[in-house]
């Protein structure tokens, strides 16, 4: 018996030609028992659907077979243990059986979003050389570990076209399109590679008395991304249901969505981060989760470290493999880890940043920062996006 069967995981539509059997999702490979399926005449439709998911599985398993890290580049090893370790994560899902007929076949939501911003500032005096490797590498996880669409990843880096270079006007509008049309279930994230700095704070609603901001390409000539605009952006439209995570690889980014507060990983709590103003930094009922590499008065760093290749941005290599060392780790283990992995590193290698050594003169420290809209049980809540 033939019937048209939707993932519960990433919502793709599928064909099932057996009334008791196993469907893989061709999208992100989840495998699931059916026990029963609808019958359906609209023979037509299905082999168009079949042909479909032919090829969409084709795509996915060419993607996956040359997709693995090796010092923060890719390479093609499809029998490496980390791809292997990827394979064997595939999630198990629930299955919506629908009516084959199209017009009774509701529009798919996939559920997944992303924006990811790479700046390299390469045609000013501090440019930086390892975002392009961060934001492939990311996009990569996000494609292979956690089944975004590639359709609903939006890349901007000053090697695309103009409109999707990282300029303050592209950042804002991306940000806005990031959480527009959002609805419960649906996970969202938002990765920034680039430079950071802060400003002093005129509205009583920073503690340390400084706003954390980002540094767009033309950020010289339009001006820089408040931390009070990210949160007005992508932090208050949040609705219940609907999970935001922020990866910030930039300087100064500690508390750069303004969330209200903030893990303190060697009491095992969470701190109070609330404006002094009194000003609203909540979301509408939904939850924002961020990461980011350092404290607001430290400095985040590229390096090459980890290989001889090229740079990469030492926060996010280090939270790319912890996530492929351990798929199952929870939100503190994951702050954990990159902070052991970065202080290891500081001891052991030699970290070049010409930035700070120009501009600061001291002594380099980096200690990244997990930062929430509420308080939850970090040590046993798993991560996922």
């Amino acid at each position: 018996m033939n019937g048209v069967i939707q993932c519960g995981y990433c919502r793709l539509e599928h064909l099932t030609i057996k009334r008791v059997g196993y469907v893989c999702c061709s999208r992100c490979h989840s495998v699931i028992p059916i026990q029963t399926c609808e019958v359906t005449n609209c023979t037509n439709i299905l082999k168009n659907r079949t042909q479909k998911d032919v090829q969409l599985q084709k795509t996915r398993s060419s993607s996956l077979n040359h997709y693995t890290y090796r010092n923060g580049n890719l390479g093609s090893t499809s029998g490496s243990a980390e791809y292997k370790a990827m394979a064997s994560q595939r999630p198990k899902a629930s299955f919506t059986i629908l009516n084959a007929c199209p017009r009774s076949i509701p529009a798919a939501r996939v559920g997944k979003r992303a924006l990811i911003c790479g700046v390299s500032y390469k045609k000013q005096k501090y440019k930086l050389r390892g975002t392009l490797t961060d934001v492939y590498n990311i996009k990569q996880l996000l494609l292979n570990r956690y089944h975004f669409p590639e359709h609903e990843i939006r890349v901007l880096t000053e090697e695309n076209t103009p409109d999707r270079l990282p300029t303050k006007a592209n950042m804002e509008e991306s940000l806005r399109w990031l959480v527009a049309g959002s609805k419960p279930g649906d996970s969202l994230v938002f990765y920034f590679s680039g430079h950071g700095l802060r400003q002093h704070d005129f509205d009583n609603d920073e503690l340390d008395g400084f706003d954390e901001t980002l540094c767009p390409v033309d950020f010289k000539t339009e001006g820089m991304i408040l931390d009070n605009d990210i949160n007005t952006m992508i932090v208050k439209p949040l609705i219940k249901g609907v999970t935001l995570h922020a990866i910030i690889d930039a300087c100064h980014s500690g508390t750069i969505l303004d969330l209200e507060y903030l893990y303190d990983l060697k009491g095992r709590k969470w701190l109070n981060n609330i404006p002094p103003s009194g000003a609203k930094k909540c979301t509408r009922g939904g939850r924002a989760i961020c990461f980011s590499a350092c404290r607001d008065d430290e400095m985040a760093t590229d390096s090459n470290a980890f290989t001889k290749k090229g740079m990469s941005g030492v926060m996010t290599h280090c939270f790319i493999q912890a996530i492929l060392s351990k798929p199952k780790l929870t939100y503190f283990e994951l702050l954990n880890s990159v902070r052991e992995t970065i202080l290891e590193t500081f001891a052991s290698r030699c970290i070049s940043s010409k930035l700070i050594d120009k501009l600061l003169y001291r002594k380099l420290s980096q200690e990244p920062q997990l930062s929430s809209s509420e308080m939850f049980d970090a040590e046993n809540t798993k991560f996922i996006l």
